[in-house]
């Protein structure tokens, strides 16, 4: 175990914010995890993963866990299926490929969303009409006091929208060491009909519609609305996507007929959250080197050298700008710390 004091997490985090540590540990095993926390207080550590779902305003005055376990295996399968274990260090994208390249599906969908293995739960992460719940099989947690190691279920992970309950009644008490996939051998069920997937597939008549061919399509839907983390600093969608009661809707399509909407269920509808916030002229916007995307309207980005703190003024601009416009509240899709 090595530790750094005073060490930039510039590069360890995707808005590229330069911030310190007032001490820093790579962890690169469950044991040496559970060493560490022998060692240290819960509330002396601040844990890390891969720095895609936060927005940091501030030196952290604490001794950072930055997790960084590699390893991904079968650990059992029948003629249909298959469960996957992958370690939480492992990239998120790079994970969804080895799926795709032993002709495992599933997580095809999921392509190019930043992170690692070990946040999605947490996140619930989602894209393209597809949900991590829909393939989580359990996941390993160490909790950081007690030291017990738990295995969470689907169920109880209590998953939502961009929800868990590692982000309620469990914040900040586990942290999570791996996770397991239950995953599709054949017949796989390919989801096409949300977004632009069907019409990019369609473009290529003549290729194989499988589980590589969605996530090309995803990959090349995502890389020309999403900038690439390693060129423009950002954490992909910033907000997310709101839910409204239907009689609210209903009021709120009356003022304007164009507002684009999602069914949720007979009594909510989800509204894009990137819509509201070009309505309101951000789309683009700049100041200093915090700004807005200029191909998408849900994604804040650092130009170069913007502080958090300049980064999370701008996201409440927004949001106070698209409550005073559509009465629409935005929630913070990020950590913000």
């Amino acid at each position: 175990m090595q530790i750094q004091k005073n060490a930039s997490l510039k590069e360890l985090n995707t808005f590229g914010i330069d911030v310190k540590a007032k001490q820093y540990i790579a962890v690169n095993s469950s044991d040496e995890l559970v060493h560490i926390l022998k060692r240290f207080y819960a509330s002396e550590l601040f844990v890390l993963s891969g720095g895609s779902n936060i927005l940091l305003t501030k030196d952290i005055e604490a001794t950072v866990l930055h997790i960084q376990t590699k390893g991904i295996k079968v650990v059992d399968e029948t003629e249909n299926s298959v469960l996957v274990e992958s370690q939480a260090g492992e990239n998120w994208h790079q994970f969804v490929l080895w799926c795709i390249e032993n002709n495992y599906g599933g997580v095809e969908n999921l392509s190019l969303i930043p992170g690692c293995v070990g946040t999605s739960p947490i996140q619930n992460i989602g894209a393209y009409g597809v949900e991590l719940k829909d393939v989580f099989y359990s996941c390993e947690a160490v909790h950081i006091q007690t030291l017990e190691k738990r295995i969470f279920t689907n169920a109880d992970c209590k998953f939502g929208y961009r929800d868990s309950v590692f982000k309620n009644e469990l914040k900040g008490q586990y942290i999570i060491t791996n996770v397991v996939f239950q995953l599709t051998k054949k017949n796989h069920q390919l989801k096409t009909t949300y977004g632009a997937i069907q019409q990019k597939l369609d473009e290529n008549p003549h290729q194989t519609a499988d589980i590589k061919a969605v996530s090309d399509a995803v990959i090349s839907i995502r890389s020309s609305k999403l900038p690439d983390p390693r060129v423009l600093g950002n954490s992909g969608s910033f907000f997310k996507n709101p839910v409204v009661e239907k009689s609210f809707f209903d009021l709120l399509q009356e003022k304007h007929p164009e507002v684009p909407s999602y069914k949720v269920s007979e009594s909510q509808v989800k509204v894009p959250a990137g819509w509201l916030i070009e309505q309101c002229g951000f789309k683009g916007y700049r100041k200093g080197d915090a700004g807005v995307h200029k191909n998408q309207a849900l994604v804040l980005v650092n130009y170069g050298s913007a502080s958090g703190e300049e980064i999370l003024q701008l996201s409440k601009a927004i949001q106070y700008k698209v409550h005073q416009t559509f009465g629409v509240a935005l929630e913070a899709e990020v950590n913000l710390l």
